[in-house]
């Protein structure tokens, strides 16, 4: 059966979204467009300034089609610099600044870029290679004066911006994603949720994930104000619920975990949050009677430009199947198939195709994956469309929402990541210690998914996870870092020759692999942290040399652990370095690693007192 979406015409819009910026721009220059902490930058200044940019890089080749590196955090100088790479032409390739500078390498030799829009400080840790920092400074670039920008501009069928997934291959793939596909999205989008000038969005996600693209376009495109959140919220629900009311946030998208946690807190009756929208791993409740604002969930592949289905969730305390994932968005058609791409009667089971206006180009360099994965759309007339096969299954509900059913391959999302666990083992079969090793996804006792690794060491060889996991850290992103590992004589192996999944252990205290170090605290820091840890896994005893993860810990724990380490000690340890050092002992050196820094930066006064609220502190 297929269920197709509300038909918009947009044929009569052929306006990209930079130019749907450049618009607001010229209607309210002074209004506020984007807001870090206690700067602001008007719709004027960031066109004006990315214009700038756009002048900059056309005089140094880029034009459409060309891909341009974007490596930045979340900052005010994000947007300037997005929106001056569209109005060059190009499509900006994003990039995680806080992945490991062999990775960023990577995916910068696949996409081609000539150049790359980045910060001075991101700058010097990225890599040499054939490509070009330009840092775009707003001080330098607010007092250069606007003028037309050179043509050719860009189109709907050309390139907006790359992406890169995990791949099954063990090489990340590149998403090409085009204008019309984005500009569907923010379209549907204003409509579907009313988006106006008076609106306050927030941009939370990491810059290389695609959920920052949705959370960007559709409010700047409208006018509406996007808020950058602050680091120290970012992940902690009630800090981040305080956040949301203080500054007047209407509207804004949380992953999935994060979004269920903020479900539960008590809201104020009276708030400007009106929806907040989730998606990008499968949701398990629904919201409780009474919240001051709707929640909408949302599914959609990379390769579908963020969004394809969504649905706004009615509270239902005695409902016992989980949410659906919604309707097709504007322009959308999805269809589900048996393994034949036949289409499955209503009701039945089957792998779900999406096509429409949101599907990507394809793979970047990659023509046999795209041949396999965009398949002819042949449940139609319409020429030269196309299918998107995702991989998961779903069943249509007899009211025409979509149910989410799990996948058909090994693929698995961790807090909102796809990610194929064969780019992991490839990386981990290159330790010089491991002779094999498999990795899959566990749930914890909350549903929480975590990566676990199953390892068969070399001859001889002493395993350590803090070795496996800094080796891991130089090649993988933060999310793709298991949180266990197993050691295992030989990898049970079913007729077939593949793992057999059901016969692999369960982790114990026996087969977890361990680092050593002594139990007791060494030091009122590590004394601290082991009650503060303990406290934050449910009062679990935790020793000095005790993994955070193994012992039930993720990365939404851990970014709370963050935050509690900020606020105790003064100090911002990152995600990263709490899966380098995931124990007792590690967290401490690094702490007093970062006080001593600060310290030597203080007058004497102002050592004295920081150290005098330590000894106040637990």
């Amino acid at each position: 059966m297929n269920r197709a979406s509300t038909t918009v015409d947009m044929s009569q819009d052929d306006l990209c979204v930079q130019d749907l910026v450049e618009l607001q721009a010229s209607m309210a220059p002074t209004a506020v467009a984007v807001v870090s902490g206690n700067h602001h930058l008007t719709y004027g200044d960031l066109n004006t300034q990315a214009n700038a940019l756009a002048r900059r890089l056309c005089s140094l080749g880029i034009e459409p089609e060309t891909p341009v590196g974007l490596c930045m955090e979340r900052s005010i100088e994000l947007p300037i610099a997005a929106l001056g790479i569209l109005k060059a032409g190009g499509a900006f390739v994003a990039l995680d600044p806080a992945d490991p500078s062999q990775r960023l390498f990577s995916l910068l030799e696949e996409s081609g870029a000539s150049v790359v829009v980045t910060r001075s400080h991101v700058a010097e840790k990225l890599p040499n290679g054939k490509w070009q920092c330009i840092v775009p400074d707003a001080h330098s670039l607010v007092n250069i004066p606007a003028s037309p920008i050179p043509v050719p501009k860009a189109n709907l069928d050309n390139l907006a911006y790359i992406v890169f997934t995990s791949g099954s291959t063990g090489k990340p793939k590149g998403v090409q994603i085009t204008h019309g596909g984005l500009h569907n999205l923010v379209a549907w989008h204003r409509r579907a949720f009313n988006i106006t000038r008076s609106d306050r969005a927030m941009l939370q996600a990491p810059p290389g994930f695609d959920a920052a693209v949705w959370e960007l376009w559709p409010y700047l495109v409208a006018g509406a104000t996007v808020h950058l959140v602050d680091n120290s919220v970012r992940t902690d629900p009630q800090s981040l619920r305080d956040w949301i009311v203080r500054n007047g946030i209407t509207i804004g998208f949380l992953l999935t975990q994060l979004a269920e946690s903020m479900m539960s807190l008590p809201w104020p009756k009276e708030t400007a949050f009106r929806i907040l929208l989730t998606g990008a791993d499968t949701l398990r409740r629904r919201p409780p009677h009474g919240l001051p604002f709707i929640v909408v969930n949302n599914y959609g592949p990379t390769e579908c430009t963020v969004v394809a289905t969504s649905g706004t969730i009615d509270p239902d305390e005695h409902a016992t199947d989980a949410p659906s994932i919604g309707r097709p968005i504007d322009n959308v058609k999805a269809y589900i198939v048996d393994e034949k791409l036949r289409r499955v009667p209503d009701g039945a089971t089957g792998e779900l195709l999406v096509g429409g206006r949101g599907v990507a180009r394809g793979y970047l360099n990659a023509p046999e994956l795209t041949a396999e994965k965009f398949v002819s759309d042949s449940f139609t007339r319409e020429a030269d469309t196309r299918l998107y096969r995702t991989g998961d299954l779903a069943r249509f509900l007899p009211d025409g929402q979509i149910a989410f059913a799990g996948r058909i391959d090994d693929q698995i999302k961790v807090m909102g990541h796809r990610i194929e666990p064969q780019e992991i083992m490839v990386v981990l079969d290159q330790h010089p210690g491991v002779r094999a090793s498999f990795v899959c996804a566990s749930a914890d006792s909350s549903g929480i998914q975590r990566l676990l690794a199953y390892v068969v060491p070399a001859t001889d060889a002493l395993l350590k996870p803090m070795d496996l996991r800094s080796f891991l850290s130089s090649h993988l992103p933060v999310h793709m870092l298991p949180s266990t590992f197993v050691r295992l004589n030989l990898l049970p192996m079913s007729s077939r020759g593949k793992v057999d999944r059901a016969a692999l252990p369960q982790p114990t205290h026996e087969n977890t692999l361990r680092d050593d170090s002594p139990e007791a605290p060494a030091s009122a820091i590590e004394e601290h942290l082991a009650v503060v840890l303990s406290r934050l896994l449910g009062g679990t005893h935790v020793g000095t040399g005790d993994n955070f993860f193994t012992l039930g810990g993720h990365s939404l724990l851990g970014a709370q652990l963050i935050a509690r380490i900020r606020q105790d000690f003064g100090v911002e340890i990152s995600l990263r370095s709490l899966f380098d050092e995931p124990t007792v002992r590690g967290m401490s050196a690094e702490i007093e690693r970062l006080i001593h820094a600060r310290l030597a930066a203080m007058t004497d006064d102002e050592a004295e007192r920081l150290l005098a609220s330590f000894k106040d502190g637990d």
